[in-house]
């Protein structure tokens, strides 16, 4: 099972699979986005190994681009995990205190976040697309933390997972001007005279608004590896029939 662990300890383990030619549909792992769905639930139950868990362990969203956000029970354990259609509608964040269950998080390009509270045990995934950066759905999901279960900001740990590169992820000037509007993303933009394009930081952009939220920036990790130019990343920018990561966090 090819996949890059970004912590590792007695209690937690936290990473994402990497694209792999050698494995069933190069190790894709979403059954929204595959042609064989057998051989994703091959993948997923060899993530499950590797983790030493079992695949009715995980929980899947239905990722919609939404700024939702979902509190895992141990009565959704095994949503989303060997059918697509039983994932949690219209969600792209999870998060949990209870061990013993994977969470899961699907991009292709999008930007994961990771995060985890040692203080009070807390762990969870985010789905930040474009568009779910512009709706602000981190800023959201820790103030909704803070909120609801009384989270300091300053004890949350984030791992910002591989994404698009700021070099590849080109746009008009329509998401420009939304990313504009959030009032802090300028240092993470540029204008390209010679395709007439604008390029995003996508990853920087989510890091500022952890570091906004409260965060302290030396608790943020970013991985800089660039799905679309990396021989291990799916993009969908690149093949629109691409594959997903699964970015995980399980706390044992």
């Amino acid at each position: 099972m090819k996949t890059k662990v970004y912590i590792t300890t007695t209690n937690l383990i936290v990473g994402t699979t990497l694209k792999d030619k050698s494995a069933p549909e190069e190790n894709n792992m979403a059954l929204h986005a595959c042609i064989d769905s057998q051989a994703i639930l091959e993948n997923r139950r060899e993530l499950a190994a590797f983790l030493k868990c079992q695949l009715k362990d995980f929980v899947c969203a239905n990722q919609t681009h939404s700024a939702n956000v979902h509190k895992v029970t141990r009565s959704d354990i095994g949503l989303g995990a060997l059918q697509n259609e039983t994932a949690i509608p219209n969600v792209d964040a999870l998060y949990t205190d209870e061990p013993g269950i994977v969470l899961c998080s699907f991009t292709a390009d999008c930007v994961p976040v990771i995060f985890y509270n040692e203080a009070n045990g807390i762990i969870g995934v985010i789905h930040s697309g474009w568009q779910g950066t512009v709706k602000e759905i981190t800023p959201k999901v820790f103030e909704h933390l803070a909120q609801n279960e009384q989270s300091n900001p300053a004890d949350w740990h984030v791992q910002i997972g591989m994404a698009l590169s700021q070099e590849k992820f080109e746009v008009d000037e329509d998401v420009y001007v939304k990313f504009k509007a959030l009032g802090y993303a300028d240092d993470y933009m540029y204008f390209n005279e010679m395709t007439d394009k604008y390029h995003i930081d996508n990853q920087l952009t989510v890091k500022r608004q952890c570091e906004r939220a409260g965060i302290p920036s030396d608790q943020i990790s970013i991985d800089s590896t660039c799905t679309f130019s990396s021989e291990e990343g799916f993009s969908y920018r690149q093949d629109r029939q691409a594959g997903r990561h699964l970015s995980f966090i399980l706390k044992r």
